[in-house]
């Protein structure tokens, strides 16, 4: 009996893990965006983390069905790059005027109707102001983005923030 309630539990658990909404995420012209990372090598991996973000961010925040269909149409990440002596990476330094700034276009449909849509900037000029959140650390280098992009979504297209 207990094998079968423990079984009923875990596929409950899997259940309620997978609900939630979709995020769709496109770049549009990665190669023209402001800043998305130091070096050539480190934009990929730096928008494929936030893609898996965002990604995320819809299971956990949107309601099963609706789907959001997001185009990235410009990203600036927190602070600038400084070149650094003996490195091709050089140093990221962030300073109060360098917030992170994204361009979306967005689209946000539930079982093929749309809800809203839109086109905007997000910036979070108050970045440095956030210290230490729960749930992200500050060893992530794109810890503001991400700060800033769970709120965007969370006050845009959920009734909890």
């Amino acid at each position: 009996m207990r094998s079968i309630t423990a079984a009923a539990l875990l596929s409950f658990a899997a259940a309620a893990a997978s609900a939630g909404g979709t995020v769709n995420v496109t770049f549009v012209e990665p190669d023209k965006f402001s800043d998305a990372g130091n070096t050539p090598h480190d934009v990929p991996a730096n928008l494929k983390e936030i893609e898996l973000f965002l990604k995320d961010l819809g299971q956990r925040h949107l309601p099963d069905g609706q789907v959001l269909n997001l185009s990235v149409l410009d990203v600036d990440l927190t602070g600038y790059v400084k070149p650094q002596a003996g490195s091709a990476r050089g140093l990221r330094v962030a300073r109060s005027a360098d917030w992170p700034t994204f361009k979306l276009r967005y689209a946000l449909e539930a079982n093929g109707a749309p809800i809203k849509s839109g086109e905007e900037r997000v910036a979070d000029v108050n970045y440095g102001r956030h210290g230490q959140i729960y749930g992200y650390s500050t060893r992530d280098p794109l810890h503001h983005e991400k700060v800033m992009l769970e709120g965007w979504l969370r006050s845009r297209f959920t009734t909890d923030y």
